[in-house]
Formats: structure tokens, C-alpha cells, sequence
């Protein structure tokens, strides 16, 4: 396994971070500690979740993934030896009613969420606490075509960080990362910071993968130069990097089929890229999901990838990625396919 620093003295985290949105859904409790079992065996000590987890997100299983979690930390006695990641929900009165009518990014709901995080997770502190999109209406998930209106800007994210400053202070979050945000976001979270000598965010979760590479636009840079690495979610997008969907197939559990409406990396421009890909991968002998994580891997501005599965199978595959290191003229076949259409699914 490879390492990062979380933050410029924060603790080594595995450069291959386990991701856990299907344990309570797809996965058992049973499968999902198996999961954590071998990814700990393999180096892997960096576990991201989230409040409002599994997913898709419903009200009779909000909370199970952290409680997955918690359950195997009891059990294996590893605290200590596990950074542990989660995430504040953002404002989503209408479609995430059931988190605490509404979750919002002040300190009433902030203060709520960590309480009950912790209660799941069975511990007294995060190691990263995460905010998991922005309150103002900007552009994440997806959305183009940014459209300015600030007054519908809601929670300022002075008020949050703040309280988020406050939490860290009082020992029950070790660091502050903020996820789905964009270049003035960024800015904004670390220029409040150097105002109000509130500590600092170190990581800003966001997708990347071959298919969706807009981080490297602005983001990139602030990244180098603000030492705030990229937790890239979403490396395999939503596994279609695999290969496994193309022509139309749909294997037995695959979240694509079991969930049809998650279609962000599916469109028919994204299929015709991702034959591309394949195609690269087969030609030198790569398994076309590791050659995907491998170049998110070799990214210089990134903490982690955040890998997640539903088999063990799959999971060695990707975790063995860390491993894997692409040919110059591999790169330049992927850059090559990238400039012809970049960013064909963002």
C-alpha cells in the first residue's frame, strides 16, 4: 500500500480509501465486515462514509452504513489504527425529509448530525468530518451551467465552518473536509480560515475518473498550492469503467442494474469513451477497472481514491490498482482519447 498525509501534519492515510455507500443496501453486515477485514489486512486504514448512507438514500435504512461500521470497530478493537471519514449532510428538504426534517449546514444540525455519527460509528471523535455538499446552489452532482442566485444562498459558510472550528477545538473532529464544491467554495472555506484563525480544510471530496476530469480545471491548482488533496469518489464511475455495462448488459446486483436511475456515466457519448478505454486497457494487458484506477492513482494532487464494491473479488481488483503503474505511452493514449471529448460525462 502507498501513503498520504491527511492535511500537511495530519496522519498517513492508504492512498486507496474504502468506500462503504452500499453496505446496509447492496451488502449485508456480514459482507460489509468482510469487506473491512480485507482491505484493513491489505494497508487499507482510511474508511470513508456518511450521515445519510447507504445509498440510495431512504429513510428506513439512513444511518445503517455508519452503524456497519461502528459494529466492526467494536469488534476488532482497531480504532486507533483506522481514519475514520464522514460527512454532514446538505440542505435536502426534498428528497431527504427524514434527516432531521431537512438537513441544514448550521449548528443546530451540524451539532445533531456528528452527535448521532459518533453514537453509530461507537466512537468520541472523527478523524475527518466532511461537509458533504454546499448549502448555496452551485454547481455539484452533475449540474451544468452555473446560474448566480444569491439569495437563495442560505447557511453562509462562515456560519458553518465555524461551528465546525468549534467541534474540532472540543476534540470530536480531528480535521474539517468539505466535498462537491467548486474553486470559490474552495477559496472561500480557506480565506475565512486564514481570517478567523479557524483551522484549515485539508481534503475536498469530489468525482473523478477518466470519463469526468473538470477537477483538473480549477480545482487542480488550488489543490498544489493550498495543500488541500482530492478524495476522488466515484474513480470507476459507478463501475461503468469496468467495461461490465457495455452493450446494454447488466450483471446480477451491479448498482446499475439494480438502480437504473443513477445514469450520469451512462449516456451514449460516455459508452462510446469507454470502449475507448477498454479497448487501451486490453491492447497492453490491463484489466481495464485497474488501468482506470491506476491513472486516478498517479494523480499528484490526490490524497485518496475511494474505491467501493460489492464483492470481495471486485475489491481485490481495485485495491491491487495501488500496484499497477501505466507506461508513458498508456497515459498518452488515454490524454490522447480525453482530448477528443473531455469531460463527456461531468
Amino acid at each position: 500500500m502507498q501513503y498520504s498525509t491527511l492535511g500537511p501534519e495530519g496522519p498517513k492515510v492508504s492512498r486507496i480509501c474504502l468506500g462503504t455507500m452500499t453496505f446496509g443496501e447492496q451488502n449485508s453486515e456480514a459482507e460489509a465486515h468482510a469487506q473491512m477485514d480485507l482491505a484493513f489486512e491489505r494497508g487499507v486504514n482510511f474508511f470513508d462514509t456518511a450521515e445519510m448512507y447507504p445509498i440510495p438514500p431512504r429513510a428506513e435504512t439512513q444511518g445503517r452504513t455508519e452503524a456497519y461500521i461502528g459494529n466492526w470497530l467494536a469488534k476488532t478493537g482497531q480504532r486507533d489504527r483506522v481514519i475514520l471519514a464522514t460527512k454532514v449532510s446538505g440542505p435536502g428538504a426534498n428528497w431527504l425529509p427524514w434527516i432531521r426534517g431537512g438537513p441544514r449546514l448550521d449548528a443546530k444540525h451540524i451539532q445533531q448530525a456528528l452527535h448521532g455519527s459518533l453514537k453509530r460509528l461507537q466512537t468520541d471523535y472523527v478523524d475527518l468530518y466532511q461537509v458533504h455538499w454546499p448549502e448555496r446552489q452551485t454547481n455539484f452532482f452533475g449540474k451544468l451551467g452555473y446560474q448566480h442566485h444569491p439569495e437563495a444562498d442560505g447557511i453562509p459558510i462562515e456560519t458553518t465552518l465555524e461551528v465546525l472550528a468549534k467541534l474540532m477545538e472540543a476534540g470530536k473532529i480531528r480535521a474539517i473536509g468539505i466535498s462537491n464544491e467548486t474553486p470559490w467554495g474552495v477559496m472561500r472555506y480557506l480565506s475565512l480560515a486564514e481570517k478567523h484563525g479557524w483551522p484549515r480544510i485539508v481534503t475536498i471530496q469530489n468525482p473523478y475518473n477518466l470519463l469526468n476530469r473538470t477537477f483538473e480545471i480549477g480545482l487542480a491548482e488550488i489543490a498544489h498550492r493550498e495543500n488541500v488533496g482530492l478524495l476522488a469518489y466515484s474513480p470507476l464511475a459507478f463501475g461503468v469503467l469496468s467495461g461490465k455495462y457495455l452493450d446494454g448488459a447488466r450483471p446480477s446486483r451491479a448498482r446499475l442494474t439494480l438502480f437504473p436511475g443513477y445514469g450520469r456515466y451512462s449516456k451514449p457519448q460516455a459508452e462510446k469513451q469507454v470502449k475507448q478505454y477498454v479497448a487501451v486497457a486490453r491492447r497492453h494487458g490491463l484489466s481495464p477497472a485497474q488501468m482506470a484506477l491506476a491513472y486516478v492513482n498517479s494523480r499528484p494532487f490526490l490524497t485518496a481514491s475511494i474505491i467501493g464494491a460489492t464483492t470481495l473479488q471486485q475489491l481485490e481488483e481495485d485495491i491491487d490498482s495501488i500496484r499497477v503503474e501505466l507506461p508513458g505511452e498508456v497515459i498518452a493514449e488515454i490524454d490522447k482519447i480525453h482530448e477528443q471529448c473531455p469531460n463527456v460525462a461531468p
